[in-house]
């Protein structure tokens, strides 16, 4: 029995030595495999304005990166900078991948730029190239109030922290008052050039291209694999871009009032409708317009519709459907989660408010404008009559068996809100209250007749 216990415990000892050792062995190869594999260099291109169309563009191809099993990400960038909000979300995606980032500057670098690109792991530029300038401005070039630049100094010393970098030096590209010693202290923001860069730790080494980038960075095996955009990906960044968000916005609009002034034409709805699903389709697919905010901005185009052709007056119908119209729109633009808004960035929502607002005042304007060029204009004479049947020529809509009927009683056969239909000596005429709505079987008078319409009176 003792022989037998011995011959098993030295096979039990056997096995673990055997199965210890595969497990190396397998540890080994696949380390030596990953030491043979060429390295996937996975590239893409910011040479635009930071804008959604640039977010749209990071966000899927960093996704693809990770699909492919990319060692890194290559961002060949060339911009004068952008909106601060899409900008703070690139440099957060890239902060946070799990895959190295570099940043090649392949000329600018500046502003949103110069953010974007001091989030990443490494940063290379081409002989001549530029970085910094990051103080945030308006439309006109104008440096915005100190809370602005507050908020983007806070933003840029925070990157700069996560990735190594002086944050001191990352304030002073925004704020010219930051002083740094040998660097600024002129009053001037700072702009480094590539050497300047490279001597403040801002930039790894200079190159002419993205071969030689990874050159410069010790990789002689690699895999250069590129981001194409799809067909579908264009259409969508065209789409989602806020100039033409605001055309949209105004074929909509547009459509919605020009039919409700003129309908029957069918055309005007037709195209709000087109440009409703072209304005949400993008956004849907994006992730940016939840099934919520579609159903509030349709449940603002019904209140406002039955605020006008069921309700008198405007009151709390059609102004909570403009605010519904209004809100559905804007909030389709936000990258919001459900009801949380505490990640999104006070410009992102501006833009979008206002992208909606002036879109919406335009659309307006533009309507009363053409609408009435179109039904005054002889070029669409065959849209409305041109010429005026006057009284004193003999023409009358007024018969006398109406005229007749001024002062006659009756009863209400519908509700009159204002219009409806009356009975007066077993006859159903169309009939308008005069005022306030007058329910189903109130006793009525005729108070006048004009504009082949009889108006009425409640009789109290």
């Amino acid at each position: 029995m003792k022989i037998n216990r011995n011959v098993g415990q030295l096979a039990a000892i056997s096995f673990l030595i055997f199965f210890i050792t595969f497990q190396v062995s397998s540890v080994w190869a696949q380390s030596d495999a990953d030491t043979i594999r060429p390295k996937r260099v996975y590239v893409f291109d910011i040479k635009e304005e930071i804008s959604p169309p640039a977010w749209h563009l990071v966000r899927h191809s960093m996704k693809a990166a990770r699909d492919t099993a990319a060692d890194i990400i290559l961002i060949h960038m060339n911009t004068y900078g952008g909106e601060l909000g899409t900008a703070d979300s690139i440099r957060t995606a890239i902060l946070q991948s799990k895959i190295p980032v570099w940043v090649f500057i392949d000329n600018n670098a500046a502003s949103a730029g110069a953010l974007i690109s001091i989030a990443a792991d490494s940063i290379y530029m081409r002989p001549g190239a530029n970085i910094g300038a990051a103080t945030v401005v308006s439309q006109t070039g104008e440096a915005l109030p100190d809370k602005y630049q507050s908020y983007m100094r806070s933003m840029m010393r925070s990157t700069a922290e996560a990735s190594g970098r002086d944050p001191l030096i990352a304030e002073g590209m925004v704020d010219p008052r930051i002083m740094v010693p040998g660097i600024s202290d002129s009053g001037a923001v700072i702009t480094f050039t590539a050497s300047e860069a490279i001597k403040y730790g801002f930039c790894e080494g200079t190159a002419n291209t993205i071969p030689e980038v990874l050159t410069a960075a010790g990789i002689t095996d690699y895999q250069i694999i590129r981001y194409e955009l799809s067909v579908s990906d264009r259409i969508i960044r065209f789409l989602v871009n806020p100039l033409i968000s605001g055309l949209l916005i105004m074929v909509i609009i547009g459509g919605i009032y020009f039919e409700l002034q003129t309908p029957g034409i069918g055309f005007p709805i037709a195209a709000s409708i087109l440009a409703a699903l072209l304005y949400f389709a993008p956004l849907y697919v994006e992730g940016l317009a939840a099934n919520w905010e579609i159903i509030i901005f349709a449940v603002g185009v019904v209140l406002i519709a039955v605020e006008i052709f069921a309700l008198p007056g405007f009151g709390v119908a059609g102004i909570s459907g403009i605010v519904l119209v209004v809100a559905g729109l804007v909030l389709s633009m936000l990258d919001n989660t459900g009801f949380d808004f505490s990640l999104l960035h006070i410009d992102d929502i501006t833009v979008a408010l206002f992208t909606v607002i002036i879109a919406t005042f335009l659309a307006l304007v533009g309507s009363i404008y053409f609408s009435k060029k179109l039904f005054t204009s002889n070029a669409f004479g065959g849209l409305a009559l041109s010429s005026t049947q006057e009284k004193s020529d003999g023409f009358t809509s007024a018969q006398s068996s109406y005229t007749s009927m001024i002062n006659r009683e009756g009863v209400a056969r519908t509700v009159l809100r204002p219009a409806g239909k009356v009975l007066i000596d077993d006859e159903i005429f169309d009939a308008t209250a005069e005022s306030g709505f007058i329910d189903k079987d109130s006793p009525v008078r005729v108070t006048r007749y004009i504009n082949a319409q009889l108006f009425v009176r409640k009789i109290s």
